[in-house]
């Protein structure tokens, strides 16, 4: 259908079973399509250098008028004839706008480096919320433009808050990782963070370790805890049962829950608090006594194999007679992955006497014995699965009272 498209003629245009089309007789290449739907939209026909026939959308009726329409495809008209592509110019735009968006700090995270974080990393969620909670001031920032000022201007403001340099490094790497991914996939042409040196950390501060009298001290409150969580049971069932209540599952075995056999494992392996809540009973050789950390589940991304000594192994042993389901330490509640021990632990703390103590300083307790005990730096590095020498030297200097002793062999030569 060939006709004159204006005003009118669009109004009275009616849908019909098929789409159809209404070429305009002035304007070559203007043209109106009908859905059968009712909806009316305006394209310009036209042949591109290639010989091949193309088609640009103008917009729908009412949205767009067709005197306004008329003029667009008029504008396109004059492009054609000068030899560009309005189809090709509208998808180099589109890609343009796109690639803005995956420019941004903000729009690279959510679009890309998301779904790599969480494939690729263990506790990619956690990495996440830490880049949105400490960089939202640069969420709408290109990447390229970035600079290392701001960042120095950030640390600033993050000392003068009392933070501590260590974990002011640790989000500044977090995001220096991002800027290498975009680097590596080739979004920007250089990382704008890649002189930032991190803040000097004392290695040689005074890291947090069990005394042999506060071992004794958190290992009498263990067997206290469990003597009365036994008890309590008991106690407690004998009260329902003189009610006709319904009784506890009573607690069978050496151990009440889960703590003890934790605390044990921790004291004497190292192994962080993740790798407790993660480790598998297929990870553990009874027969040749070693425990192996799964690489995906560990910090450092390495699998290393930790010797059991008689304790653990007795421990684990009796602990797997209660226990003998996927996780060696599953929460109660669930069956599933423990989240904290938060609470089990403070009030275990408490009761020991034990001040200024984190889960993870057991594991700052059993480098120090090993150090103390003579072991090399080398094997202490591969026991505690550290991912270089340096991280392990701190322990040298976690015994100031084993150096004093080994300096007053000098008097008794004397």
């Amino acid at each position: 259908m060939k006709s004159h498209i204006t005003t009118t003629l669009i109004k009275h245009l009616k849908p019909a079973d098929k789409p159809y089309e209404v070429v305009d007789d002035a304007l070559k290449g203007f043209l109106a399509r009908v859905q059968p739907s009712g909806v009316i939209s305006y394209y310009l026909s036209y042949r591109a250098k290639d010989g091949s026939r193309r088609r640009f959308s103008l917009g729908k009726h009412p949205g767009i008028t067709a005197p306004s329409a008329r003029k667009g495809a008029e504008q396109l008209v004059a492009k054609v004839v000068q030899g560009g592509d309005p189809q090709v110019e509208k998808k180099e735009v589109r890609a343009k706008k796109k690639n803005e968006r995956f420019e941004t700090l903000g729009g690279f995270i959510e679009s890309r480096y998301s779904e790599w974080a969480m494939t690729h990393q263990k506790r990619g969620n956690e990495t996440l919320i830490l880049l949105k909670s400490n960089f939202s001031e640069f969420w709408g920032k290109k990447l390229k433009d970035i600079s290392a000022w701001d960042i120095q201007k950030l640390r600033s403001n993050w000392n003068k808050a009392g933070l501590k340099a260590s974990t002011v490094n640790r989000r500044v790497t977090t995001l220096k990782a991002v800027l290498n991914k975009a680097l590596e996939w080739e979004v920007i042409e250089i990382n704008p963070l890649r002189n930032i040196k991190p803040l000097k950390i004392d290695n040689n501060a005074r890291i947090r370790f069990l005394s042999p009298v506060e071992e004794t001290r958190l290992r009498h409150a263990l067997n206290d805890r469990e003597d009365k969580m036994k008890e309590g049971r008991d106690s407690g069932n004998a009260w329902r049962k003189k009610r006709g209540y319904d009784l506890y599952e009573p607690i069978q075995g050496d151990y009440a829950d889960y703590l003890k056999p934790m605390v044990i494992l921790a004291l004497n392996t190292g192994m962080r608090r993740g790798e407790l809540f993660n480790i598998k009973w297929k990870d553990i050789d009874f027969e040749r006594k070693y425990l192996t950390v799964v690489g995906q589940e560990a910090k450092s991304r390495q699998t290393r194999h930790i010797a059991l000594n008689k304790e653990c192994c007795y421990v684990l042993k009796h602990w797997h007679t209660q226990n003998n389901g996927s996780l060696v330490f599953p929460s109660p509640k669930t069956g599933m992955e423990l989240k904290d021990i938060k609470k089990s632990w403070a009030s275990l703390r408490e009761k020991a006497g034990v001040q200024d103590f984190r889960f993870h300083d057991l594991r700052h307790t059993f480098a120090s014995k090993l150090v103390m005990a003579g072991v090399d730096l080398y094997t202490v590095k591969e026991l505690m699965g550290h991912s270089t020498i340096q991280m392990t030297e701190r322990y040298a200097h976690l015994a100031p009272e084993h150096r004093a002793a080994a300096v007053e062999l000098i008097s008794a030569v004397l």
